[in-house]
C-alpha cells in the first residue's frame, strides 16, 4: 500500500477546501469594515492605507537611485 492513495487523496482534499473556507472567514474578519453609522471607513483603515502609501513611496524612492553608492 503506497501513500498515495484514494482515501489519503480525499482526505487531503477535504482538508484543503475546509482549511480554505476557515481562511477565508478568518481573513474577512480581520479587515476592517465600514462604520455603519458614518458610512466611512474607521481609524485603523485610514491609518493602514497610510502606512501601505508611505512605505510604498519609500521602497520606490529606495529602488529609484541611480547606484551612486555602489563600487564600481
Amino acid at each position: 500500500m503506497g501513500i498515495v492513495n484514494r482515501r489519503n487523496a480525499m482526505l487531503g482534499w477535504a482538508a484543503w477546501k475546509l482549511g480554505r473556507r476557515v481562511a477565508k472567514r478568518k481573513a474577512r474578519s480581520a479587515v476592517p469594515a465600514l462604520d455603519a453609522n458614518s458610512k466611512r471607513p474607521n481609524a485603523p483603515a485610514i491609518v493602514a492605507a497610510v502606512a501601505v502609501a508611505l512605505g510604498a513611496l519609500w521602497f520606490w524612492r529606495r529602488t529609484g537611485d541611480d547606484g551612486e553608492d555602489t563600487p564600481g
